[in-house]
């Protein structure tokens, strides 16, 4: 007499259900930190069902599995390297600030071409000028040493012409440009122009002497921020 076959035992797991086991072991610690937190994300009443899954190959609910890889698809699929650096690609470079080959009238006294009439001969790009608007160079020697013949100079133009007594600035007021350390006046609404060339003299008399400026009569304000020798450009 033949015996009726037994049911077989063996569970049928499905493909969803080993996806999603794979995800989690891959992703447990990263995405989320327990059962507990994932069985809310997923909707389950206990972490008890998570568990089923994972250790009992208990088959999971497709629509669960969408849900999973719907709220963790950065950890699934993060971004490419490549994508990456498109990204950061589309930030704006900083080029340098242009530099204006303005030269020195022949003139009494050290007075520069007007900036407005000049086009950029190149851009100055070192660290520290990233908030400076414009290079202009040195020409004479009113204001050596520290400023030299031939070094280029990076400004930040002074909207609200506040002035830091003892600063070198470079000017414009009147029908003169030039490059000035400014000091405080007899009077709030003056400053004195100062040359730090001291050494040269005509006659009895200082070559570069200090004279005042009111402050309404400075068109331009540039703080000199960074000095370069003209031969490293």
């Amino acid at each position: 007499m033949k015996l009726p076959e037994k049911p077989s035992k063996i569970k049928t797991v499905r493909p969803e259900t080993l996806e999603f086991i794979i995800l989690y072991n891959q992703l447990k610690g990263k995405a989320f930190t327990g059962n507990i937190q994932l069985a809310e994300v997923l909707g389950f009443n206990s972490a008890s069902s998570i568990t089923e899954i994972i250790k009992s190959r208990q088959n999971i609910d497709p629509e669960k599995l969408k849900i999973f890889k719907e709220k963790y698809r950065d950890y699934i699929n993060p971004p490419k390297k490549q994508e990456i650096t498109e990204n950061s690609a589309k930030k704006p470079i900083f080029e340098g600030i242009p530099m204006y080959e303005v030269i020195a009238t022949a003139s009494g006294v050290e007075v520069y071409n007007d900036i407005n009439d000049a086009n950029p001969v190149g851009h100055m790009n070192f660290p520290g000028i990233e908030d400076c608007d414009f290079a202009l160079p040195v020409w004479g020697h009113s204001m050596y040493p520290y400023l030299e013949n031939g070094c280029w100079v990076a400004l930040k133009v002074i909207h609200d012409t506040k002035i830091l007594p003892g600063e070198v600035y470079y000017i414009e007021w009147g029908d003169y440009r030039m490059y000035k350390r400014l000091l405080a006046g007899d009077n709030p609404d003056e400053v004195i122009a100062h040359s730090d060339n001291t050494t040269e003299m005509v006659g009895n008399r200082l070559k570069y002497a200090p004279f005042v400026i009111k402050l309404e009569e400075i068109k331009k304000l540039c703080l000199v921020k960074d000095i370069h020798k003209k031969h490293n450009h």
